[in-house]
């Protein structure tokens, strides 16, 4: 098949997941084209079946605002007739769907050019924050609803999206995935005595985020400063965003700045999590969680709330702990309990790589995507 996937460039699931999709496709033997303002965050500099089409969109005086959503659309018809795409594959709603449904309408308006089909896949807060909002809503759910195919990447995002749109496609879930031949635990004691300073009694709490307040980074900062009282440790924060600076400011309030440590943006985020012993996640929300799916990929237990979709990724209790979203001290308490009792971090790191192999892995995602795209293009 040709593929056209449209996703976001920036930090964040959607981006990540839509771009190892595109690399996943290619090594199966399709045709992809990724397109997007500029090559996605961790995506690849070269992959066979693979190439990326950047989204010019100029500015001109007459607008106030940049104009991405018809610059996209213009893209995706050029590449679309100059490549016979079969499929164009929109992350994320607003506007990659819009974009989608406008570009296919130019494209069955052109004499003998192929009309592709439009598969939109929500991630979260295009559904939850942006596509609700009163100002989006209406066309968000057209989009949507315009689209050939339509899925979720949990089960709890589909009944978000029903429960917050006028949306009436049928939305069928396929799950967030990792290449698990990356995504594994790599020992490297040099770049954990970097943390440590070579002090094997202090352990390596981290969080991966984009820093914004749907991630509750205070909330993080909170819960290790009642773990630091309890456990020698440290806490990596690994991202950049508009709450990385309040989390800081927090760390200093309660007494802990000198353990906590900012490592900013960073592509390859195995090595991290690889010398890390515990991954704090108290969001506000998660469609999915995909860092704490590469947390437990790298045999780090998740300790988190218990929102949105990461029920769907984590057995509470199994492969890590859930909890009610404002229940710190009990976040701290299971966090102790895995960093002091090594046995119990065993059992929870091993359960857990063993639910990401047997469930999250590309050979068991990526056919589920090749199966709707068939039966899409089969029944449309």
């Amino acid at each position: 098949m040709n593929i056209g996937i449209v996703c976001y460039a920036s930090v964040g699931g959607s981006g990540i997941v839509a771009t190892e999709l595109a690399k996943a496709l290619a090594d199966r033997g399709h045709q992809v084209r990724l397109i997007s303002t500029e090559m996605p965050f961790r995506g690849p500099e070269y992959h066979v079946g693979l190439a990326f089409h950047a989204v010019q969109t100029p500015g001109y005086p007459l607008f106030r605002e940049p104009q991405y959503l018809l610059s996209l659309a213009n893209k995706i018809v050029q590449v679309s007739r100059a490549h016979d795409l079969d499929i164009i594959h929109a992350h994320y709603a607003i506007p990659h769907a819009a974009a989608a449904y406008l570009a296919r309408q130019i494209l069955a308006n052109s004499a003998g050019v192929k009309v592709p089909r439009v598969i939109t896949t929500l991630h979260g807060t295009d559904v939850t924050l942006i596509g609700s909002d009163s100002s989006y809503s209406e066309t968000a759910a057209f989009c949507i609803d315009q689209s050939d195919g339509v899925t979720a990447v949990s089960r709890s995002l589909r009944d978000d999206t029903y429960r917050q749109l006028p949306v009436r496609a049928d939305i069928h879930v396929i799950p967030n995935f990792l290449d698990c031949g990356i995504h594994h635990r790599s020992s490297d004691p040099e770049l954990r005595a970097r943390f440590t300073g070579g002090d094997e009694r202090l352990r390596l709490v981290i969080h991966v985020s984009n820093f914004r307040p749907v991630k509750r980074t205070d909330a993080v900062v909170d819960i290790f400063a009642r773990i630091h009282e309890r456990v020698p440790s440290r806490l990596l924060l690994v991202g950049d965003g508009p709450d990385l600076d309040k989390a800081g400011r927090r760390a200093r309030d309660l007494g802990v700045a000198d353990a906590v440590e900012q490592l900013g943006e960073q592509e390859q985020v195995v090595p991290l999590l690889s010398v890390a012993d515990l991954f704090l996640l108290p969001s506000a929300e998660e469609s999915f969680g995909l860092a704490a799916l590469e947390a437990m990929a790298c045999q780090v237990p998740v300790v988190a709330s218990k929102v949105g979709g990461l029920p769907e990724v984590i057995d509470d209790g199994v492969t890590g702990y859930l909890h009610p979203l404002d229940a710190t001290d009990a976040m701290a308490d299971s966090a102790v309990a895995l960093l002091t009792d090594g046995a119990l971090h065993q059992r929870v790191s091993e359960a857990a790589l063993a639910a990401v192999l047997q469930r999250f892995c590309a050979n068991a995602i990526v056919p589920q995507y090749e199966a709707f795209y068939r039966d899409i293009l089969e029944t449309s």
